[in-house]
């Protein structure tokens, strides 16, 4: 009896497979998407992953920008200047000039007290961002520049991805705040 069972099992499973392989084949596979420039697939990168940080500075009440989960870390609202300000200097180095405005952690808080002020200069460090990697394209993602944290050359490719990772870090940092308040992040709410 058992071993009618698995013949019937494994006849059943073999058809299905058949069905679904057959059915593949009727189908045309449509060719991938072409591939973007390279400065427009860091472009795209900066837009998701600094976007996901722009909806959370705006999507979380004010009266919470002071939050942290402990005493040594930094507050929500600091964890956003400090993104921008590292955005800030890496633009910069990339640049090859000062832009925007990066200084301590306490002067930076002085300089941008509320979330309004956090939220336009986060803004704002990200469209600095997006205008310089258009404006250099893909040769600014091979040119050289100096490292603003070590005495090295990289590329841009580098700088950027390295300043992406970093607002990745804070981002899940960010996730933790939302979920001790109570909060579902909004890239964790369903999709309307």
């Amino acid at each position: 009896m058992l071993k009618n069972i698995s013949t019937l099992i494994f006849t059943a499973m073999a058809m299905l497979f058949i069905s679904f392989a057959s059915a593949q084949e009727k189908q045309p596979a449509e060719p991938p998407q072409p591939a973007m420039n390279p400065y427009q697939e860091m472009l795209y990168w900066w837009h998701v992953t600094e976007g996901k940080v722009i909806t959370m500075a705006e999507d979380f009440p004010e009266d919470k920008y002071n939050f942290k989960a402990q005493k040594d870390e930094r507050t929500f609202g600091d964890n956003l200047l400090h993104i921008a300000a590292v955005n800030y200097e890496m633009i910069s180095a990339i640049k090859g000039t000062p832009v925007g405005f990066f200084g301590s952690e306490d002067s930076l808080r002085k300089a941008f007290p509320t979330k309004t002020e956090i939220v336009t200069f986060l803004k704002q460090s990200v469209t600095d961002g997006e205008d310089l990697i258009k404006a250099q394209g893909d040769s600014g993602l091979t040119r050289e520049f100096k490292y603003p944290w070590a005495n090295q050359m990289v590329h841009g490719s580098l700088g950027w991805i390295n300043v992406l990772t970093h607002t990745s870090n804070h981002y899940g940092q960010l996730v933790v705040y939302y979920r001790l308040n109570g909060m579902i992040p909004p890239e964790s709410r369903p999709r309307k």
